[in-house]
Protein backbone atom coordinates (compact mmCIF):
# COMPACT_ATOMS: atom_id res chain seq x y z
CA UNK A 1 0.00 0.00 0.00
CA UNK A 2 1.51 3.26 -1.16
CA UNK A 3 1.06 6.44 0.87
CA UNK A 4 0.16 9.42 -1.26
CA UNK A 5 0.76 12.97 -0.18
CA UNK A 6 -1.68 15.80 -0.58
CA UNK A 7 -0.39 18.53 -2.85
CA UNK A 8 1.34 21.40 -1.00
CA UNK A 9 -1.62 23.70 -1.61
CA UNK A 10 -3.93 21.03 -0.22
CA UNK A 11 -1.84 20.66 2.93
CA UNK A 12 -2.07 24.40 3.58
CA UNK A 13 -5.79 24.45 2.84
CA UNK A 14 -6.42 21.47 5.13
CA UNK A 15 -4.54 23.12 7.99
CA UNK A 16 -6.36 26.42 7.38
CA UNK A 17 -9.74 24.75 7.22
CA UNK A 18 -9.26 22.63 10.32
CA UNK A 19 -8.17 25.65 12.31
CA UNK A 20 -10.05 28.57 10.76
CA UNK A 21 -12.90 27.99 8.32
CA UNK A 22 -15.38 26.36 10.68
CA UNK A 23 -16.07 27.89 14.09
CA UNK A 24 -18.31 25.05 15.32
CA UNK A 25 -16.85 21.56 15.27
CA UNK A 26 -20.23 19.85 14.97
CA UNK A 27 -20.53 21.17 11.40
CA UNK A 28 -18.56 18.09 10.29
CA UNK A 29 -21.64 15.91 10.74
CA UNK A 30 -23.77 18.10 8.48
CA UNK A 31 -21.02 17.99 5.86
CA UNK A 32 -20.77 14.17 5.93
CA UNK A 33 -24.55 13.76 5.80
CA UNK A 34 -24.79 16.17 2.85
CA UNK A 35 -22.14 14.13 1.00
CA UNK A 36 -24.18 10.97 1.63
CA UNK A 37 -27.34 12.73 0.50
CA UNK A 38 -25.59 13.80 -2.70
CA UNK A 39 -24.49 10.19 -3.32
CA UNK A 40 -28.11 9.03 -3.11
CA UNK A 41 -29.28 11.92 -5.30
CA UNK A 42 -26.69 10.95 -7.92
CA UNK A 43 -27.91 7.37 -8.15
CA UNK A 44 -31.51 8.62 -8.29
CA UNK A 45 -30.63 10.96 -11.14
CA UNK A 46 -28.83 8.15 -12.99
CA UNK A 47 -31.91 5.95 -12.55
CA UNK A 48 -34.01 8.62 -14.25
CA UNK A 49 -31.77 8.48 -17.31
CA UNK A 50 -30.77 4.78 -17.29
CA UNK A 51 -33.61 2.25 -17.39
CA UNK A 52 -31.30 -0.57 -16.23
CA UNK A 53 -31.13 1.03 -12.76
CA UNK A 54 -34.13 0.32 -10.57
CA UNK A 55 -34.52 3.00 -7.90
CA UNK A 56 -36.68 1.98 -4.95
CA UNK A 57 -36.40 4.76 -2.37
CA UNK A 58 -36.76 2.20 0.45
CA UNK A 59 -33.34 0.77 -0.52
CA UNK A 60 -31.50 4.07 -0.03
CA UNK A 61 -30.57 5.49 3.33
CA UNK A 62 -27.99 7.19 5.51
CA UNK A 63 -27.17 5.49 8.81
CA UNK A 64 -25.15 7.03 11.64
CA UNK A 65 -23.72 4.78 14.33
CA UNK A 66 -21.21 5.03 17.15
CA UNK A 67 -18.90 2.71 19.01
CA UNK A 68 -18.02 4.31 22.35
CA UNK A 69 -15.49 1.65 23.28
CA UNK A 70 -13.46 2.17 20.09
CA UNK A 71 -14.26 5.92 19.89
CA UNK A 72 -15.63 5.70 16.34
CA UNK A 73 -18.45 7.50 14.60
CA UNK A 74 -19.65 6.01 11.32
CA UNK A 75 -21.77 7.50 8.54
CA UNK A 76 -22.92 4.93 5.98
CA UNK A 77 -24.93 5.47 2.83
CA UNK A 78 -26.27 3.30 0.04
CA UNK A 79 -25.59 5.94 -2.61
CA UNK A 80 -23.61 5.76 -5.83
CA UNK A 81 -20.20 5.06 -4.22
CA UNK A 82 -16.79 5.87 -5.69
CA UNK A 83 -14.19 4.01 -7.70
CA UNK A 84 -10.45 4.46 -7.19
CA UNK A 85 -10.14 7.37 -9.60
CA UNK A 86 -13.06 9.18 -7.98
CA UNK A 87 -11.53 8.67 -4.53
CA UNK A 88 -8.25 10.17 -5.72
CA UNK A 89 -9.95 13.07 -7.48
CA UNK A 90 -12.75 13.89 -5.03
CA UNK A 91 -11.15 12.98 -1.69
CA UNK A 92 -7.44 13.03 -2.47
CA UNK A 93 -7.67 16.58 -3.81
CA UNK A 94 -8.92 19.13 -1.32
CA UNK A 95 -11.40 21.69 -2.75
CA UNK A 96 -12.34 19.35 -5.61
CA UNK A 97 -16.09 18.80 -5.66
CA UNK A 98 -17.38 15.65 -7.31
CA UNK A 99 -20.90 16.96 -6.70
CA UNK A 100 -20.21 20.17 -8.58
CA UNK A 101 -18.68 18.18 -11.45
CA UNK A 102 -21.74 15.91 -11.50
CA UNK A 103 -24.11 18.88 -11.49
CA UNK A 104 -22.27 20.55 -14.37
CA UNK A 105 -22.09 17.33 -16.37
CA UNK A 106 -25.76 16.50 -15.96
CA UNK A 107 -27.12 20.04 -15.74
CA UNK A 108 -29.34 18.96 -12.84
CA UNK A 109 -32.68 20.76 -13.10
CA UNK A 110 -36.24 20.42 -11.92
CA UNK A 111 -35.48 20.07 -8.23
CA UNK A 112 -32.56 17.66 -8.56
CA UNK A 113 -30.21 19.82 -6.54
CA UNK A 114 -26.82 18.64 -5.32
CA UNK A 115 -25.71 20.03 -1.97
CA UNK A 116 -21.91 19.73 -1.85
CA UNK A 117 -20.29 21.98 -4.42
CA UNK A 118 -17.12 23.31 -2.82
CA UNK A 119 -15.09 20.20 -1.96
CA UNK A 120 -13.88 21.18 1.52
CA UNK A 121 -16.71 20.02 3.80
CA UNK A 122 -15.51 16.43 4.08
CA UNK A 123 -12.25 17.58 5.62
CA UNK A 124 -14.04 19.33 8.48
CA UNK A 125 -14.16 15.85 10.04
CA UNK A 126 -10.47 16.29 10.92
CA UNK A 127 -11.57 18.86 13.50
CA UNK A 128 -12.81 15.94 15.63
CA UNK A 129 -11.02 12.88 14.20
CA UNK A 130 -7.43 11.66 14.22
CA UNK A 131 -8.09 9.12 11.46
CA UNK A 132 -10.73 8.97 8.74
CA UNK A 133 -11.41 5.75 6.86
CA UNK A 134 -13.64 5.54 3.79
CA UNK A 135 -14.80 2.20 2.45
CA UNK A 136 -16.63 2.52 -0.85
CA UNK A 137 -17.81 0.66 -3.91
CA UNK A 138 -19.14 2.43 -6.98
CA UNK A 139 -22.24 1.58 -8.95
CA UNK A 140 -21.19 -0.79 -11.75
CA UNK A 141 -17.87 -1.70 -10.13
CA UNK A 142 -16.69 -5.13 -9.02
CA UNK A 143 -14.04 -3.72 -6.69
CA UNK A 144 -14.30 -1.76 -3.48
CA UNK A 145 -11.65 0.57 -2.07
CA UNK A 146 -10.49 1.81 1.31
CA UNK A 147 -9.15 5.36 1.61
CA UNK A 148 -7.51 6.30 4.90
CA UNK A 149 -5.86 9.43 6.22
CA UNK A 150 -4.57 10.85 9.46
CA UNK A 151 -4.62 14.41 8.16
CA UNK A 152 -2.21 16.57 6.22
CA UNK A 153 0.50 13.89 6.02
CA UNK A 154 -1.37 12.15 3.19
CA UNK A 155 -3.58 9.16 2.53
CA UNK A 156 -3.60 5.57 1.35
CA UNK A 157 -5.93 3.74 -1.03
CA UNK A 158 -6.19 -0.01 -1.34
CA UNK A 159 -8.63 -2.54 -2.77
CA UNK A 160 -11.10 -4.24 -0.45
CA UNK A 161 -13.94 -6.72 -0.57
CA UNK A 162 -17.26 -4.88 -0.36
CA UNK A 163 -20.54 -6.56 -1.23
CA UNK A 164 -22.78 -3.58 -1.83
CA UNK A 165 -22.46 -0.18 -3.47
CA UNK A 166 -22.26 2.86 -1.26
CA UNK A 167 -19.85 4.51 1.13
CA UNK A 168 -18.98 4.06 4.79
CA UNK A 169 -16.99 6.81 6.51
CA UNK A 170 -15.54 5.97 9.91
CA UNK A 171 -14.04 8.64 12.14
CA UNK A 172 -11.64 7.64 14.91
CA UNK A 173 -12.32 10.50 17.30
CA UNK A 174 -9.58 12.45 18.98
CA UNK A 175 -8.95 11.91 22.68
CA UNK A 176 -10.63 14.38 25.01
CA UNK A 177 -8.58 17.26 26.37
CA UNK A 178 -9.16 19.82 29.09
CA UNK A 179 -10.57 22.18 26.45
CA UNK A 180 -12.37 19.76 24.12
CA UNK A 181 -14.86 16.96 24.75
CA UNK A 182 -14.73 14.91 21.55
CA UNK A 183 -16.59 12.08 23.29
CA UNK A 184 -19.79 14.13 23.01
CA UNK A 185 -19.92 13.10 19.33
CA UNK A 186 -20.47 9.53 20.49
CA UNK A 187 -23.64 10.56 22.32
CA UNK A 188 -26.89 9.93 20.44
CA UNK A 189 -28.53 13.01 21.95
CA UNK A 190 -25.68 15.27 20.79
CA UNK A 191 -25.76 13.77 17.31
Amino acid sequence: MEKREFKAESKRLLDLMINSIYTHKEIFLRELISNSSDAIDKIYYKALTDSSINFDKEDYYIKISTDKENRTLTVRDTGIGMNKEELEKNIGTIAQSGSLDFKKLNEAKDGHDIIGQFGVGFYSAFMVADTITIETKALGSDTGYVWESQGADGYTIEETEKDSIGTTITLKLKEDTEDENYSEYLDEYKL
